[in-house]
C-alpha cells in the first residue's frame, strides 16, 4: 500500500503539466435531499470526457521514449481506449485498441478521432484485456491495463491529490466501480491524508463483477445483463490486484438498478444542466439510495465521464414516461 501511495505522488507530480485539476462543484439538489454537502467531481470535463486518461497518461509519461514509439496496446469498451489514444497521439505514439463487439459507436469514434487503429475483438472486456496482452507480448508492444497496473491505479489516485486540496474534509467519497481502479487510486491518497472518510463503491445490479469478487474474497464471474453503465460493465481480470485493494479500501458498497441510474443521469441533466454517462450515474443514484445515510454528511461523488451515445441518452429519456 506503501509502494500505491508513493505512486500516486509520482503520478501528481507527472501530471501537473498535462493535466489541470477538474472543478469541485456543489450540487443544491441533491444536497436538499439529505440536508448535507454534496460535491461532484468533475472528471467529465478532462479532454477525453473521463477520469482515464489520468491512468493512461501516467504510464505513458513514465515509458522511455524509445518504448513509447514502438506503439501502444490496449482493451477498452471505450474510456479507457479513449484515454490511451489521447496520450498516443499527445506524446507520438502509434496505438491499437481492441474493443469488444457491442461497445459503444461514439466511444470507437472517439479512439479513431485520437488516430488509434482500432479494431473488434470478442463479447467482453475481459476477452478482449486477454487477447490484448497477448497480441502487445507477441509484437514487442507495450500493453496498458484499463485498472490491473500500479501506474494506471496511480494516476486515478491523483483524483484523491485534488479532493484533498479543494476541501478541507470529507465524509464520504462515493465511485462508480468496474475493475476498481478508480476506486483504489482514490481511497489510497484519501485513506492516508484522510482516514476517517468512508470509501463507498457503486456498481449497477447487472453487473456486479467486483462487488461479487470481494464478497467471495477471489475474482468471480456473475452472470452480467445489458446496463446504462457500460463503462463499468464486464468481469475483473484473475489476476486483477485491484480486488485485494477493494477489499482492504473499499468501506460500503451499494448496487443500484437501472431506473435509478437513468433517473440520475436525467437530475444530472436537470439540475446540473450536465450530461453524463451511464458509470457517472451510477455514483450519484449510490448517493441518492443511501440519503439517510449522507443526511447531515459532506460528501463527494466522482462524475466519472460524459461520453454518452445519442441512441442510450434516447433510452434514459424514454425510462421517465
Amino acid at each position: 500500500m506503501t509502494d500505491l501511495l508513493h505512486e500516486v505522488l509520482r503520478a501528481a507530480r507527472r501530471l501537473r503539466r498535462a493535466l489541470r485539476p477538474t472543478p469541485l462543484d456543489e450540487s443544491i439538489r441533491l444536497g436538499a435531499l439529505t440536508g448535507g454537502r454534496a460535491l461532484l467531481k468533475l472528471e467529465n470535463t478532462q479532454p477525453t470526457g473521463s477520469f482515464k486518461v489520468r491512468g493512461a497518461l501516467n504510464v505513458l509519461l513514465a515509458l522511455p521514449h524509445h518504448v513509447r514509439e514502438r506503439g501502444i496496446v490496449a482493451a477498452s469498451s471505450g474510456n479507457h481506449g479513449a484515454a490511451v489514444a489521447y496520450g498516443a497521439l499527445t506524446l507520438g505514439a502509434p496505438a491499437l485498441i481492441f474493443v469488444p463487439e457491442d461497445t459503444s459507436p461514439v466511444k470507437v469514434d472517439a479512439m479513431r478521432d485520437f488516430g488509434a487503429d482500432v479494431r473488434m475483438y470478442g463479447d467482453d472486456c475481459v476477452v478482449a484485456e486477454r487477447y490484448a496482452r497477448a497480441y502487445a507480448a507477441e509484437h514487442g508492444l507495450t500493453y496498458i491495463s484499463p485498472y490491473n497496473d500500479p501506474l494506471v491505479i496511480g494516476g486515478q489516485g491523483t483524483i484523491g491529490v485534488e479532493l484533498a486540496r479543494q476541501i478541507d474534509r470529507l465524509d464520504a467519497i462515493l465511485v462508480a466501480v468496474g475493475g476498481g481502479g478508480l476506486i483504489s487510486g482514490i481511497a489510497t491518497y484519501m485513506k492516508a491524508v484522510q482516514p476517517d472518510v468512508r470509501i463507498i463503491g457503486c456498481s449497477p445490479i447487472n453487473s456486479p463483477a467486483m462487488y461479487e469478487s470481494v464478497l467471495a474474497g477471489e475474482v468471480v464471474s456473475p452472470p452480467i445483463l445489458p446496463t446504462l453503465s457500460d463503462g463499468t460493465a464486464g468481469g475483473v481480470e484473475p489476476d486483477a490486484i485491484t480486488l485485494d485493494l477493494c477489499r482492504t479500501l473499499v468501506d460500503e458498497w451499494v448496487l443500484v438498478s437501472e431506473d435509478e441510474i437513468a433517473a440520475a443521469m436525467r437530475l444530472m441533466i436537470e439540475t446540473q444542466h450536465t450530461l453524463v454517462e451511464g458509470s457517472a450515474g451510477v455514483a450519484v443514484a449510490g448517493y441518492l439510495r443511501l440519503k439517510d445515510e449522507m443526511r447531515g454528511k459532506t460528501a463527494a461523488i466522482v462524475i466519472c465521464g460524459s461520453n454518452v451515445s445519442l441512441a442510450t441518452l434516447r433510452t434514459v429519456i424514454d425510462m421517465s414516461v
